[in-house]
């Protein structure tokens, strides 16, 4: 799959200048049931980074297995994206 057709999107996230802005850009692109399964799958990462059980993270995030399932392959076996965001410390 050509990746580069997503470019354009990537490049309008990184325009935005803080916390504010990237609501008001998600809120207008997502819906609401899209962004709260990225919250959950983010959450998800952050707790199998912590070495958190898949019984812990279905509990807390209430995603399916086959959800988490794949989200774990992406931590262990991915291109390092969650890590990345999780391990960055906050710029405030």
């Amino acid at each position: 799959m050509d990746k580069t057709k997503f470019n354009e999107l990537y490049e309008q996230i990184l325009k935005l200048k803080d916390l504010d802005e990237c609501a008001l850009f998600f809120d207008d692109l997502c819906t609401l049931k899209e962004l709260e399964s990225m919250v959950a799958r983010v959450k998800a990462a952050k707790m199998l980074l912590e070495n958190k059980t898949f019984i812990e993270v279905i509990e807390k995030t209430n995603i399916s297995s086959a959800t988490l399932s794949r989200v774990s392959k992406c931590v262990r076996y991915g291109e390092g994206g969650y890590k990345t965001i999780l391990e960055r410390k906050s710029k405030k």
